[in-house]
């Protein structure tokens, strides 16, 4: 089975580390991981951007499945980029596996970054946008397409020290692809 690893790891200052122990945490369940950095792309070339994306949706293609990190990423929600990866894979019926290793709900996370008051019987924050609060881990359309399209989101039961680099909640989901196998 290849498994496309979308997250937004592709940002860190040691992606490709994060990516080769990635694949092989894959290879260990008879898995092979598609790393988005796999694709070598000159960034500063004209069209660097429409070339990542072609090739990006090339290797999901060719995926049987996705793991996507939808750890909070610059904010109390997960890299759009990501949900992007997740809602085209779910789009074309492939697997879908995601975790976060943030395990507050929604609603909570929003809360650290503006305030949020009850009004009317639901929850707005500073602009009086209301902010979702089903008591899930992240926004219902992430959940859903989880549940729906695969297995349910994985999280640990508290936030890891370091959580770019702790690969526990992505393990489960090599684990739970494997299976499927």
């Amino acid at each position: 089975m290849k498994v496309y690893l979308a997250g937004p790891d592709v940002f860190l200052p040691d992606a490709i580390e994060i990516g080769r122990r990635k694949v092989e945490i894959c290879a260990r369940y008879g898995l092979i991981g598609l790393y988005p950095l796999d694709n070598v792309v000159d960034v500063a070339s004209v069209g660097a951007s429409l070339t990542i994306f072609k090739g990006l949706e090339a290797m999901m293609d060719a995926a049987d499945a996705i793991i996507a990190n939808l750890t909070p990423f610059r904010g109390s929600g997960a890299d759009p980029g990501t949900v992007y990866e997740l809602g085209y894979m779910a789009g074309r019926g492939k697997f879908c596996l995601g975790y976060s290793n943030d395990p507050a709900n929604y609603a909570d996370r929003v809360r650290r970054f503006t305030q949020v008051t009850a009004a009317k019987g639901r929850l707005v924050d500073a602009d009086g946008l209301t902010v979702e609060d089903f008591g899930q881990s992240d926004n219902l359309m992430l959940i859903h397409a989880l549940d729906l399209h695969g297995c349910g989101l994985v999280t640990p039961r508290q936030r890891p020290d370091d959580i770019w680099h702790d690969l526990a909640a992505f393990e489960t989901c090599a684990r739970l692809a494997a299976d499927q196998c």
